[in-house]
């Protein structure tokens, strides 16, 4: 229905061949709104939960909120169980971890066990 205003329009007004043009614009907005906005969030998700799926005991990572520990068990509900200091864990959601935050963290720490 829009694209048959959109073809009439031009008609209307005496001019011909106007509504394939805008069809085609319209066709390349979409493009670029896939490739600049769409594919890179698809991607960044896909990236995000094989990070979560990947998680295991020991492995060093950052939730959402700042908090930095070490994973102490992986349950099967979704949740793990987080050692933030010697004795003391936080039970959180797996989907409460950043893949951004977490890899700076890990770069962060590579130099300075490297250098020990």
């Amino acid at each position: 229905m829009i694209l048959n205003v959109l073809l009439a329009a031009p008609a209307a007004n005496g001019q011909q061949g106007g509504g394939s043009m805008q069809f085609v614009f319209l066709l390349g907005m979409i493009l670029v709104f896939w490739f600049f906005m769409i594919r890179p969030q698809s991607k960044k998700a896909k990236k995000q939960k094989a990070f979560i799926n990947a998680l295991e005991k020991g492995s060093k990572i950052v939730t959402h909120a700042g908090i930095h520990g070490r994973i102490n068990k992986v349950n099967e509900d979704s949740t793990l169980e987080l050692e933030i200091s010697a004795g003391t864990f936080l039970k959180m959601e797996k989907s409460s971890i950043s893949l951004e935050l977490s890899e700076a963290a890990n770069k962060a720490d590579a130099p300075a066990t490297e250098k020990k």
